[in-house]
C-alpha cells in the first residue's frame, strides 16, 4: 500500500556511519597471507579463531504488561500474550515471564538469571506504566552489562521498539500514524544487509521483505524519520535498517543499536505463525513466516552469547513459564491466547 518513501528518507542512505563495534571481526590478516602466497609462493598459514562458546541452552526474558483496559476476561493484574512465548521457543529458547510490580532488587536478580529481554508489544503508557519502569530498570542493567564486557541483547517489538526509543532519548518523540491494520514491505537502507539482524538472512527472504506486503503494522504511534534525525542521542546510538510511510509520514520501522546487542521492530514478526484473529494486516504466507523464524532465530543466536544462569535447577524450574497455562481468548479478542500473572 505505502511501499514508496518519501524523499526525506534519501538522508538514511548519505549520512556517514559511526566506526563498528570492536568487537567485530576484520578478516584483513587472511587477506595479506593469501596475497603473500600469490605473490611470493609462500604457503598460505591462516589461523582459525577459535569458535565462541555459546550456551545451548538459552533463556529470554519476557516482561508482562498491565492488562488491556477492554480484557474482561483479564485475571491477576498484569499479561502475556502467548505469541511472543512461542515465538521465542520456535527458535529454540526457553521464557520466564517478568512480572511487573516487583521490587528493583528481585529484577536485578532475574537479570543476573536470564540471558536476554523481549519487550513485547501492547497498549500502556510507555513514560508511567509499571512496563516502562520495568523495561528502564533493565534496559539501564543490560548496558552497564555489555559495557562491562557481558553480552545481554534486548529485542523490541512494536511497543518495544517505542519503549527503547524513549530510553534512549530520555524523551517520547513518537508521532502519531495512520499504521493501525495493515501490512507493508520494509524500504531498506543502505547498511541493511551488512548490518548484524540481516547479514545472514538469505536473499529470498530479504527480497520478499523489500516486495511483498509481509510485515503486519498494529500501532498508532511511530518514531519519524524526522524526529529521528533531530534527536543526537537517537542518531548516536541505533542504525536505522528500514523505514516504512503511512503516505505522510515517514518513519522508522527496524533499527539496531551501533555498540550494544540491541534491535527493534516497530510490525511484528511474532504474528504470521502465531496470531489467528482474521482482521487487516495479518499475514499467514510462507514468505511472512520464514521472515518471522529468521528474526527469532537471530535473536536467540545472540542471547546464546550471554551465560547467566539460576542459582540452581530448582530455581530455574519455578521460574519458567512452563509453570502457567495460557487463557484461549477466541476469534473476537486482540490476542489468541494470553498468559496473566498476579
Amino acid at each position: 500500500m505505502f511501499k514508496h518513501v518519501t524523499d526525506a528518507h534519501r538522508q538514511i542512505h548519505q549520512e556517514e556511519e559511526p566506526l563498528p563495534p570492536c568487537w567485530m571481526y576484520s578478516p584483513a590478516a587472511a587477506v595479506v597471507a593469501v596475497l603473500g602466497a600469490c605473490l611470493y609462493g609462500a604457503p598460505v598459514v591462516v589461523k582459525a579463531r577459535n569458535p565462541e562458546p555459546l550456551n545451548y541452552r538459552p533463556i529470554i526474558g519476557v516482561l508482562a504488561q498491565e492488562n488491556l483496559p477492554d480484557d474482561l476476561s483479564a485475571r491477576g493484574n498484569s499479561y502475556i500474550a502467548a505469541c511472543y512465548v512461542k515465538y521465542v521457543e520456535s527458535a529454540g529458547a526457553r521464557v520466564v515471564p517478568i512480572r511487573i510490580n516487583l521490587p528493583e532488587e528481585e529484577y536485578v536478580r532475574i537479570f543476573n538469571s536470564i540471558n536476554g529481554l523481549l519487550l513485547p508489544g501492547g497498549d500502556v503508557d510507555i513514560e508511567t506504566s509499571q512496563f516502562s519502569r520495568v523495561s528502564k530498570i533493565f534496559y539501564s542493567l543490560a548496558l552497564k552489562a555489555n559495557d562491562d564486557g557481558d553480552h545481554f541483547p534486548i529485542w523490541g517489538t512494536c511497543q518495544g521498539f517505542q519503549q527503547m526509543s524513549v530510553l534512549t532519548a530520555n524523551k517520547n518523540l513518537l508521532t502519531l500514524t495512520n499504521t493501525k491494520a495493515v501490512a507493508l514491505p520494509l524500504t531498506m537502507s543502505k547498511g541493511a544487509k551488512s548490518s548484524r539482524l540481516f547479514q545472514s538472512f538469505p536473499e529470498d527472504v530479504m527480497q520478499s521483505l523489500s516486495e511483498q506486503n509481509i510485515t503486519s503494522n498494529f500501532h498508532s504511534w511511530s518514531l519519524s524519520l524526522q524526529n529521528f534525525s533531530r534527536n543526537a542521542k537517537l542518531k548516536r546510538f541505533y542504525k536505522i535498517l528500514s523505514i516504512n510511510t503511512d503516505g505522510k509520514v515517514d518513519f522508522i520501522s527496524t533499527m539496531e543499536a551501533y555498540r550494544y546487542p540491541f534491535y527493534a521492530v516497530q510490525w511484528h514478526p511474532e504474528k504470521s505463525p502465531f496470531e489467528w484473529v482474521d482482521k487487516p494486516g495479518m499475514v499467514h504466507l510462507g514468505s511472512a513466516v520464514r521472515a518471522s523464524f529468521y528474526t527469532a532465530s537471530f535473536f536467540i543466536s545472540e542471547a546464546m552469547k550471554n551465560f547467566h544462569n539460576f542459582s540452581s535447577a530448582a530455581e530455574e524450574d519455578k521460574a519458567l513459564i512452563y509453570n502457567f497455562s495460557p487463557d484461549y481468548k477466541g476469534q473476537g479478542a486482540i490476542f489468541i491466547q494470553n498468559y496473566y500473572f498476579d
